[in-house]
Order: C-alpha cells, then sequence, then structure tokens
C-alpha cells in the first residue's frame, strides 16, 4: 500500500500531515488510486485481488474517469443484465492494434484489456447503502468520455477480458460498499437488489456476479476450442457512433470504429459502405424485424450457433442465418425438455403465446429461462419486442411431426 501511495498521490509522509486517524486511512485509499490520465498496468500473469492495480480508471472529484488511452466504446444494442446499465472500455499497448473482422469479434493483440463496469442509476432521495436502484434504459449517471458521475450512479461490478499470450482470461470484480474499490471474485457474487421503475413499481433481483465457469461458458461460444473471446466488440455491434470529449469541451460523435482507427486501435477498416451494422433494437425508426434479429444476435447468438455450447439445440440466433427453420420458425424443439412448457415448436408464426422461444424469455425458472445466465427479472421490453416481432410473421405449421 505504502509503494503504490508514493507512486501515486504523494509519500506517506505527507499523508500523516492531514491529521488524525480517519483522514489518514481516506488519505491512503485516495493514493492507492492513479492519478487522472496515469498510466494502465497490464499484469501478464497472476490474477490481482484489486482493480485499481490494472489502473483502468480513476476516481476524483465526484466521478469515475479513464486513465491515458483507455478507450470508452459501445455497442448498437447491448446484451440484456437485469437492467444493469455498462461502461464498456478498450485498452491496448502502445503501437498495438486490433485487426478487423467482418463477422468475428476482432483480433486483438496480447496486451489488451476489455472492461465492462455494470451500474445502476441511483433514486434521489435514498440512503447510498440502499439496495434499491433505478430500473431505466437511459443514460442516467453517464457523461461524455465514458465517465461516471459517482452521486448518480451505484457500481456493482467490474468484469475484464485481458490477453496474454495463452489466451484471454476473464476475471470479475465487485465494487464495495463505499464505491472506493473492487475485489477480483473468482467464485462469483450474488448481489440483492431492488429495482424501481419510473412509476414506482419495485422488483427483487438477485443479481448474479458470474463465477469463473460461468464466463467461460458465455465466452466461449466455439466447442472445437473453448477457448474464451471478446462477444460485443465486433464489426456489427461497434459500427456507430459515439460522443467522446472534443476541444474547449464541445463534443465531437464520430463512428467509432474510425475512432479506433485514428487512434492506432485498429487496422484493416473498409469503407465505410462495406462495413455491418446491426439495428438498436430500441430504435422506433427501425424496422420491428431489424430490432429483433439484433436483440436476438447479441443476447443469444454467442450460445446458439452451429458453433457454440447451443448447438444442440439447432436454433441459430446470429443476425446472418437466413434458413427460416434455423431461426425457430416451425422448428421442433430437439433438448428444451420440460423448457417447452408443452408448446410444439419454437416459433410458432403470428403466435407467441405458443411460442417456446417467448415462454423461455418470460420464465425465471433457473430450468426454462432463456438466457440461461446473465439476468434473474424477465427483460419486459425485450419480450415485447420479440412478441411483436412473431406476431407480424406469416403461415402456418401444421400438426406434423
Amino acid at each position: 500500500m505504502a509503494e503504490r501511495a508514493s507512486r501515486g498521490r504523494g509519500p506517506l509522509g505527507k499523508l500523516v500531515l492531514l491529521g488524525g486517524v480517519a483522514a489518514l486511512v481516506a488519505a491512503l485509499v485516495a493514493g492507492c488510486r492513479p492519478a487522472a490520465g496515469g498510466q494502465v498496468v497490464f499484469h501478464a500473469q497472476g490474477q490481482p485481488e484489486l482493480l485499481s492495480e490494472w489502473q483502468l480508471f480513476d476516481l476524483s472529484g465526484g466521478q469515475l474517469q479513464l486513465n491515458e488511452r483507455v478507450l470508452p466504446y459501445d455497442l448498437n444494442s447491448p446484451l440484456f443484465t437485469d437492467y444493469a446499465h455498462k461502461l464498456r472500455t478498450v485498452w491496448m499497448p502502445e503501437g498495438k492494434a486490433a485487426r478487423y473482422d467482418a463477422e468475428q469479434s476482432f483480433d486483438f493483440p496480447v496486451g489488451t484489456i476489455i472492461s465492462k463496469t455494470f451500474y445502476y442509476p441511483r433514486i434521489e432521495g435514498e440512503p447510498r447503502e440502499s439496495s434499491a436502484v433505478l430500473r431505466s434504459e437511459g443514460h442516467e449517471g453517464a457523461l461524455p468520455g465514458g465517465r461516471l458521475d459517482m452521486e448518480k450512479v451505484r457500481l456493482v461490478e467490474t468484469r475484464l477480458l485481458v490477453r496474454r499470450e495463452d489466451g484471454w482470461i476473464a476475471l470479475p470484480y465487485v465494487w464495495n460498499a463505499a464505491q472506493t474499490e473492487a475485489r477480483l471474485m473468482r467464485a462469483g457474487e450474488l448481489v440483492p437488489l431492488t429495482l424501481v421503475d419510473a412509476a414506482g413499481g419495485r422488483e427483487e433481483a438477485a443479481y448474479q456476479v458470474p463465477d469463473a465457469n460461468q464466463c467461460a461458458g458465455c465466452h466461449g461460444s466455439d466447442l472445437s476450442t473453448r477457448e474464451v473471446h471478446p462477444i460485443g466488440p465486433k464489426a456489427r455491434h461497434l459500427n456507430r457512433d459515439f460522443a467522446y470529449p472534443g476541444t474547449d469541451g464541445v463534443e465531437v460523435t464520430p463512428n467509432q470504429l474510425e475512432q479506433w482507427q485514428r487512434l492506432g486501435y485498429l487496422e484493416g477498416l473498409p469503407e465505410a459502405a462495406a462495413v455491418p451494422r446491426i439495428a438498436d433494437w430500441k430504435d422506433a425508426a427501425e424496422s420491428v424485424d431489424a430490432r429483433a434479429r439484433a436483440y436476438l444476435d447479441i443476447n443469444c447468438s454467442h450460445c446458439h450457433s452451429a458453433t457454440g455450447p447451443g448447438n444442440t439445440s439447432g436454433l441459430w440466433l446470429a443476425s446472418d442465418v437466413g434458413d427460416p427453420l434455423r431461426l425457430g420458425r416451425c422448428k421442433l424443439p430437439i433438448a428444451a425438455g420440460h423448457g417447452t412448457g408443452n408448446h410444439r415448436f419454437d416459433i410458432v408464426p403470428g403466435k407467441p403465446d405458443e411460442s417456446i422461444l417467448t415462454y423461455r424469455m418470460v420464465s425465471n425458472d433457473p430450468g426454462v429461462m432463456m438466457p440461461e445466465l446473465g439476468r434473474s427479472v424477465t427483460h419486459v421490453e425485450g419480450v415485447e419486442l420479440i412478441r411483436a416481432w412473431i406476431a407480424a410473421q406469416q403461415g402456418e405449421c401444421g400438426d406434423s411431426g
């Protein structure tokens, strides 16, 4: 601790001048954090116990800020996790860049650190220690450039994907009640929360921080290799604008992929017209079909694919799948067990209430629910979208099979 303090906010001897044991403890905590704009530390081995040892973030001035060359990004359609908001960042060593891929996650260099911080907006008037948080699809507490207003958000966890010589490693860190540090929880953690909507409705959520095996279960999207890979950083998800702080405080919103290339974080980016893009599932200006396919792609396709853990189901949900049967239309279930709810087909055109897909999305039964991980409550808006998508489909399945 003393060594880190001397590197960060001043030598330990000066801290004593603050006076009092409480002040000394507070100063030591602050001293463990890097100064704003500090250098990220890549750990090529081991599993650091504290998130601050990576020096991705700075907590000062009532904000969580990103350190030097830590780049924030977002996805067109984010994965649902009990209504949690997410701050995503990427960092790469100086002079290193990811290699563009039109379909799969980019080929990131050794030394890459991808982070995802899960947080909720606070409810005005609630004590800081309260488990009640706002259930929202908005941007409360988020500031341009990947900053967070710590008075308006409650941090829950930060997951790291770290690219080492022998592959990716996933590390989940859970934030403490004081919101000053996050500690590695290899066995996962259960965080009880109360989600409160705009009308005051309340719902209990058992937010689950995944353990190492669960991380590998989602990120090991190829059964032939079982190697861990990022899910979100693909061209179709990243092809969007993002708000960055510009000169003189003027916000700029360039295309993310073009910004990555300008900053030396990406190579091989083709012309804009050649880069795939999926819809924002919340954008009412997009078609229901485009929004639903985007939602299923990010939430389901890393498992439900020809090579993923859900390949035995025969249900493949990536946005480029064109076969209606593979998408579940009039498809008999293969390995759903009692998860069918006594329904015959994955999707019955025009009849969402008779479709296994919506039945499993609504359920919170661990033996039935889909996705199996990452949620303890039903994503009401997501279910409504998929119901609308199925309701708009035409045709009959018949009684054969």
